[in-house]
């Protein structure tokens, strides 16, 4: 607890598993080829209806390529349902969360 947050697991739904995985396959490829150290992942949550991908040091050399991948994926959770991975978008009011029409909860 005192070194990573992941002891808590992923502190958002299950309909964001592919882009968290995708995400994961890309950065650790993009470091494996490039030759660069995979950074270790140090916390995986919901904010703000958006994701939140939280990285441990990453070499200066391929910081702003693994961070470019990071906002991507982040920018992509605005338009994917947390609960089930369909498209979805924020809700207008309370606590804000991304879903499709089926898990849309009250604005």
């Amino acid at each position: 607890m005192t070194e990573t947050l992941m002891c808590w697991g992923f502190d958002c739904d299950d309909g964001w598993y592919d882009l968290i995985d995708g995400l994961c396959f890309a950065i650790t490829e993009y470091c494996i080829s490039s030759g660069f150290v995979v950074p270790e992942v140090m916390q995986v949550k919901e904010k703000y209806g958006g994701l939140r991908f939280y990285l441990g040091a990453v070499q200066k050399e391929c910081f702003d390529a693994v961070h470019n991948l990071i906002d991507q994926a982040e920018n992509q959770s605005y338009k994917i349902c947390e609960v089930c991975g369909k498209s979805g978008e924020p809700n207008k009011g309370g606590w804000i969360k991304t879903t499709c029409e089926k898990h849309k909860q009250n604005d």
